[in-house]
């Protein structure tokens, strides 16, 4: 009898859909933007959706694959609920306490100002229902940034809430969701959370304030010496020139002081640490304010260089222009007269354009290099090189620029109009004065110095050696 032979293969059957795990519900109350663009989100992450609504048959458009249903049926469907529906509308929620007792109610909302309501709408919404966990979270992120998944500029969630086990839910959502979660503590803390979204760009205030008393000063001060002295002494009325001529000095003018606003602080830092021979001493908090907002100031500054640059290239088309190149031609042949090619205005120039072009191009690269998806994707060296070294050089070669446009009219009476220095002879005492204190700092007596106390040493103080003596 010969043996049965049998077959090496293994026959795979389709694994049933019993077997898979199962999804994970989300319930979300609200079928406006935001929770529509929620629902798409948690769809993509492989979450099961139901959508609660007053009105299942008709809330319009929703993501495929989800459910709505009533506010009551859907409640009962998922552990864990978002609330995409604003404060005036927290009513109906009350009578739905039953259902939602033990439950996660995920906050969502804003406010249209600060301090509308005497209590945060999160502390509201757990006072309404006081059997469920309430934790304010997800209320920074727009409906596009959840459409779009997160980027550089909206990584974070910020949430807060009694309950660590709410917590804890809600955080592992948002990570799964591709979002950092920061937890920011008890649900007293929901009222600062409705306040970020009403903040209007809170890091460029200091900034934008320095811009603008800048630039009103030195505009005022330029239109004084230039449009109002022209009229008042030679008796020219030269006003139309306040729209380019005067406008060109004002922006490369406050564009290089806040330039070198963007390397003073960190100047100074060096120098306070010299003296004080440490670095775990914090610096004053004039200091830090001004070391948080370089970026901003730089970023400004770049915008009025570029504005120069602008303003610098029509200049060849303006008619004033035009009209005196016309005339002075005229002027020439009718004189028969041949102007004497000028070497060393020559240098001059080209020398200043050059210098120019030089410092606008690192310009450009230090607010590239700025970019959070630019940074992100260099190494903290990479980013020290270009932000620090070829800062400095953009500094220098802006400066230098700024000396060369004024080659020797500082020693030329007639222009110090009023007995006032011109505006660019102003603005060189800043970036001078930084450039200068840099050199210092670059000595190799005090450069050691200042590497030792950044590696951690400490210069020990008299005092402190005298009274441990004295302990002994």
């Amino acid at each position: 009898m010969s043996e049965e032979v049998k077959p090496e293969s293994v026959t795979l059957y389709p694994v049933s859909a019993a077997a898979a795990p199962e999804q994970e519900a989300v319930c979300i109350f609200g079928t406006g933007d935001l929770g529509r663009s929620l629902g798409q989100r948690l769809l993509q992450s492989g979450y099961r959706l139901v959508y609660g609504s007053r009105r299942p048959h008709s809330c319009g458009p929703i993501p495929p694959g989800a459910q709505v249903m009533s506010h009551e049926i859907a409640a009962q469907s998922a552990n864990l609920v978002f609330v995409c529906v604003h404060r005036e509308h927290y009513d109906f929620l009350e009578t739905l306490a039953p259902q939602l007792k033990g439950k996660v109610l995920v906050d969502v909302s804003n406010n249209l100002k600060k301090n509308m309501y005497p209590e945060a709408n999160a502390e509201y919404l757990q006072r309404l229902i006081p059997g469920a966990h309430v934790v304010k979270a997800f209320n920074t992120l727009s409906a596009w940034a959840l459409q779009n998944g997160p980027s550089d500029a909206n990584r974070q969630v910020y949430l807060c809430g009694n309950s660590p086990e709410a917590k804890q839910a809600v955080a592992e959502i948002a990570t799964k969701l591709g979002f950092a979660v920061q937890d920011r503590g008890s649900l007293a803390a929901a009222r600062e959370l409705e306040d970020f979204p009403l903040q209007l760009f809170p890091e460029w205030r200091l900034p934008m304030r320095l811009t603008i008393g800048l630039t009103a000063a030195f505009f005022f001060y330029l239109l004084a010496r230039d449009v109002i002295y022209a009229y008042v002494g030679e008796g020219k009325d030269i006003s139309f020139r306040i729209m380019v001529s005067l406008a060109n000095k004002v922006f490369p003018i406050v564009s290089l002081i806040l330039l070198s606003l963007c390397y003073l602080p960190g100047v100074v830092a060096a120098f306070l640490q010299l003296y004080r021979g440490t670095k775990y001493k914090r610096f004053p908090d004039w200091l830090d304010r001004w070391m948080l907002c370089r970026k901003q100031l730089g970023l400004i500054a770049l915008a009025l260089a570029s504005l120069h640059v602008l303003y610098t290239l029509i200049i060849p088309i303006r008619y004033y222009v035009r009209f005196r190149l016309a005339a002075h031609t005229i002027s020439q042949i009718k004189e028969n007269k041949t102007s004497v090619f000028d070497t060393t205005m020559g240098w001059r120039t080209d020398s200043y354009y050059s210098m120019g072009i030089l410092g606008f191009g690192l310009y450009v690269l230090l607010g590239i290099s700025s970019l959070p998806s630019v940074s992100n994707a260099l190494s903290w060296r990479e980013f020290s090189f270009i932000q620090s070294k070829l800062g400095y050089l953009t500094l220098f070669f802006c400066t230098f620029h700024t000396y060369l446009y004024g080659w020797d009219k500082f020693l030329r009476i007639s222009y110090y109009k009023w007995y006032t220095p011109p505006g660019y002879m102003l603005c060189l005492v800043v970036p001078s004065v930084v450039l200068v204190l840099k050199l210092l700092l670059l000595l190799p007596c005090v450069d050691k110095s200042l590497t030792r106390i950044r590696q951690g040493w400490e210069r020990t103080d008299p005092e402190d050696i005298s009274k441990k003596s004295l302990l002994t």
